[in-house]
């Protein structure tokens, strides 16, 4: 049996990651040579070009999308199996990439960031904030957090805890335009839409009774951030479907009001994503673990919050 050339599938992990050969020849300390011989072996083994290079631009082919997870994995089930044999010698190491949502992140992330450097101080965090969907495999990222509901994918996730979603608009808006007293009322509310979902324009409900209602809605904004909507909100534009972090202060000064209280949304939840595999370096491994502990803690703040009268 023939084995698989398992040094130029990690270094095609790494020119995805880093998205040109000669930065992926710094990561790993070799050179350009290298790793452009690398990537030509592979290819030649595989039967198809892996990058569409240009003179400025290096692209992933169809063939090589579809094939960097698989390198993704080889690369981290290899570092995963080296520092596991070094773990009990020594503390973890190294740098974990991190992505969240914009102000979920500066919220609830960074300040729990602080404690985990404390007790691993030889372990670096670089830390993505965006509402912006995140390639995870293509962009080299260890761990991402999501409030969504997630679609089927060979990623893997664990949910961390429910995120409530509140109808929410400004005092002066529903004096002007009534307040709803069914989901169905949304459809002739100007509602801002949030993009970043699956089905961004359906709403859907459900009452304590059981009973469930879906509507269409539409309005003057859409965005793929929850915090581009409060300015607008505030001035009384329309209404926005947002999670307690994100509106918290402004109910609890009177500037958003919020509505269809006996109705709850389609249960948006927490999700710390990994890439696939079954093995990861000790540094993530310690990162997901603690990660998962405070964050989980924090949504049981916000679902405790949410459920006091």
């Amino acid at each position: 049996m023939k084995l698989p050339d398992f040094e130029a599938w990690a270094v095609f992990a790494a020119v995805v990651e880093h998205r040109s050969f000669s930065a992926a020849a710094d990561a790993l300390a070799v050179s350009k040579a290298t790793v452009s011989k690398a990537i030509t072996r592979l290819e030649g083994r595989l039967g198809t070009t892996l990058f569409h290079r240009t003179s400025r631009r290096l692209t992933l082919t169809d063939s090589g999308r579809s094939l960097a997870e698989h390198a993704q994995r080889i690369l981290t089930e290899g570092q995963a199996a080296e520092e596991a044999a070094f773990e009990s010698a020594s503390a973890p190491a190294g740098l974990v990439r991190v992505a969240a949502p914009l102000t979920f992140g500066i919220q609830a992330v960074a300040p729990v960031l602080a404690d985990f450097m404390t007790l691993y101080p030889g372990i670096k965090v670089e830390l993505r904030l965006s509402d912006a969907f995140v390639d995870i495999v293509g962009e080299g990222i260890d761990i991402a957090l999501r409030i969504a509901e997630l679609p089927d994918s060979s990623l893997r996730a664990r949910r961390l805890g429910p995120m409530v979603m509140h109808i929410v608009g400004a005092p002066a808006y529903f004096d002007k335009a009534g307040r709803p007293r069914h989901p169905a009322d949304l459809a002739h509310h100007a509602c801002f839409v949030y993009t970043n979902t699956s089905n961004p324009d359906v709403w859907r409900f459900r009452k304590a009774g059981g009973e469930e209602a879906a509507v269409r809605v539409d309005g003057p904004i859409r965005t793929d951030s929850g915090d581009a909507m409060i300015p607008a909100l505030r001035a009384g534009l329309g209404i926005a479907r947002l999670p307690d972090f994100l509106i918290a202060d402004e109910l609890a000064k009177g500037d958003l009001e919020e509505v269809l209280l006996e109705w709850s949304g389609t249960a948006a939840a927490l999700h710390l994503l990994t890439p696939p595999g079954t093995l990861r370096p000790a540094r993530v491994e310690a990162l997901i673990d603690f990660l998962a502990d405070r964050l989980r803690k924090t949504c049981g703040e916000f679902h405790l919050k949410d459920s006091t009268p």
